[in-house]
């Protein structure tokens, strides 16, 4: 196995609970990388998934304005040429947006997203980390965040669907998606091997790895 990764910049992207984080600092560790990672601090959060009024379009201006100052603080400080990974993608924004918030909140939210996303500067590859709805809720209540625990299991489905409707029709940069149901990279090593090097393979359009080994955190 090589000690390096054919590309400079990673986006790690899937709905909440399937893995990211987990998979980026151990990617960041592997290959001596900086790893970006969003603000889970929202300080709307809380009132979000308590569905109070006008909660949503507070809790998804202030993630857009958030991602969008540290992807911008990163480009300014020329990280670029070191290998960067990242939790999320600019994006989904977009994904949440769709999902949560009223037409004339969309309106507004896509103005100021079509402003902002063309100084995004666009990963050279996205890695979609899929899972179905049990195992993403296993993972949330593991991590067992207090902002999360009110989240209804209608939602994550939405979520999740509208996750899988987006990237079935993704094409800004090659992507590989990885079925996580089985994959458990934090109690099998082989499995985060086998996960770098499917990364370290040549990746053009969308590619597919459905592992077969031991289920995460089993």
């Amino acid at each position: 196995m090589t000690d390096s990764l054919p590309f400079q910049y990673l986006a790690v992207d899937g709905p909440i609970g399937v893995g990211k984080t987990t998979v980026v600092n151990m990617l960041t560790q592997r290959f001596h990388g900086t790893k970006i990672l969003e603000d889970v601090e929202n300080p709307f959060l809380t009132d979000f998934y308590n569905d109070r009024a006008g909660a949503a379009f507070q809790t998804e201006l202030y993630f857009l304005l958030s991602r969008f100052k540290q992807q911008q603080d990163v480009f300014q400080r020329d990280l670029f040429q070191q290998l960067l990974i990242s939790d999320y993608t600019f994006p989904k924004n977009r994904i949440f947006a769709y999902l949560n918030l009223s037409d004339d909140e969309l309106m507004l939210f896509d103005k100021l997203f079509a402003l902002l996303e063309p100084q995004v500067p666009v990963s050279d590859l996205v890695l979609y980390l899929t899972a179905d709805l049990d195992t993403c809720l296993e993972r949330i209540a593991k991590r067992n965040r207090s902002f999360e625990r009110r989240m209804s299991k209608d939602y994550l489905s939405e979520l999740i669907d509208a996750y899988n409707h987006y990237y079935h029709y993704y094409n800004r940069s090659p992507l590989l998606v990885v079925d996580t149901r089985n994959l458990n990279v934090v109690d099998r090593q082989e499995d985060f091997d086998e996960l770098v090097n499917q990364l370290q393979k040549p990746i053009k359009g969308t590619q597919y790895y459905v592992p077969l080994g031991t289920p995460f955190g089993d």
